[in-house]
């Protein structure tokens, strides 16, 4: 019975303490290993319980069922494998955090990127339809917080049409449809026109993941094209052998 005791005190201690080495590594509490022996070094970490996190506390995220993690594991592994470590060093993404219902001031979001603490929050319920494509969008938001010298919003707005403007914020329009446009004006998504960031981001993850699409969009569409060549010139200035 002591023996009994002591394995289960073991079990306890050993769990809270890596609950708060994640904790020291990147300030996310309630968060539990998933995987760490990955082919390029990424950890992947899960929510055990909701945690609240920010400033403000204003980012709010709830744990999943382990067969939704260990679905949505698959697909995000599959995609983020396309990078290997060493470019993940130079754009600084390390963790990756699994949570669902993710919210930033009680808006739904994606994922939520942070350059500093090497993470990537990604909400493993968002738009299913999307879901592949939305985790290089949100890769993208890592690369650009690392590399703003490269991705300069002013060189970006200057591409498009002398009359159009961007908005404030991305959560300050109601332009959130991902759907690709029918039409060619200068956009993959009605989200690209919110912020010069987002447009960034839209462009960079079609690129990555609808190489059919880019083609025949920028086929009929000038200012695609060179939103296309602009992306993938300061890409290969990070990593030269960076394959799309």
């Amino acid at each position: 019975m002591n023996l009994l005791r002591l394995i289960i005190l073991y079990l306890i201690l050993s769990t809270q303490l890596q609950a708060d080495t994640i904790y020291n590594l990147i300030k996310i509490p309630n968060l539990e290993i998933y995987k760490t022996d990955t082919s390029n070094k990424l950890r992947y970490l899960y929510a055990k319980q909701p945690f609240t996190i920010g400033i403000d506390n204003n980012i709010n995220c709830y744990n999943s069922e382990k067969k939704d993690l260990d679905q949505k594991y698959n697909i995000i592994e599959r995609n983020l494998n396309k990078y290997d470590q060493e470019f993940l060093k130079k754009i600084n993404l390390k963790y990756i955090v699994l949570c669902q219902k993710l919210s930033i001031s009680g808006i739904l979001t994606a994922g939520i990127p942070d350059h500093k603490m090497k993470t990537l929050i990604i909400d493993i319920k968002f738009n299913s339809k999307h879901f592949e494509r939305v985790i290089h969008h949100e890769v993208f938001h890592i690369i650009n917080d690392g590399f703003k010298e490269y991705f300069n919003e002013k060189k970006w707005s200057k591409l498009n049409d002398e009359d159009f403007k961007y908005t404030a914020c991305s959560t300050c329009s109601d332009k959130t449809g991902l759907f690709v446009y029918k039409e060619f004006n200068g956009f993959f998504t009605e989200y690209s026109k919110t912020t010069a960031s987002e447009d960034m981001a839209e462009v960079y993850s079609h690129m990555v993941s609808h190489k059919d699409i880019v083609e025949f969009k920028t086929n009929k569409d000038p200012i695609l094209k060179k939103k296309v060549e602009f992306i993938k010139k300061n890409i290969l200035k990070i990593d030269k052998d960076f394959e799309f």
